[in-house]
């Protein structure tokens, strides 16, 4: 009897995520796969809703518009922060910048633009906006 994987599982698998136009950002199938403990944010909710339901030695791909992935790309993401406010060191524009909240949890954002005053930092997710195929392969669950 096949097992089949349940919404709080462990679970050994191949993923791949690509765009659209199949140009891949993510994939274990070349190399040694992940093991991800479903229910725990390690991976986005509505993938691991995809996973749920599958039997191990299942292999699917699904095609997910971008509201279904990471979301709509949103103007309100995007915002102006003055130097005074950014790490003390050198930003360049299209880089990764990390942030410290007052509740002391980190976030990141992509540096659009800089100049002396300040920069116009992008904390939409890089995915956003962009439909994306998710392929799986269910190898075990431990």
């Amino acid at each position: 009897m096949s097992q089949t994987v349940q919404p709080d599982n462990l679970v050994t698998l191949h993923y791949r995520i690509a765009l659209d136009n199949g140009q891949p950002l993510v994939s274990t199938f070349e190399g040694t796969p992940a093991t991800l403990q479903l229910g725990t944010g390690e991976l986005l909710p509505t993938l691991e809703g995809l996973i749920a339901g599958l039997q191990v030695g299942q292999r699917k791909a699904f095609e997910l518009a971008a509201e279904q992935a990471f979301g709509s790309w949103r103007e309100d993401l995007v915002e102006r922060v003055k130097r005074e406010h950014m790490p003390d060191e050198d930003i360049e524009a299209l880089s990764i910048m990390e942030f410290t909240a007052p509740d002391g949890s980190r976030y990141s954002g992509l540096v659009r633009e800089i100049d002396a005053q300040s920069a116009l930092i992008d904390f939409n997710h890089p995915l956003a906006g962009k439909s994306i195929r998710f392929e799986v392969e269910v190898i075990g669950i431990l």
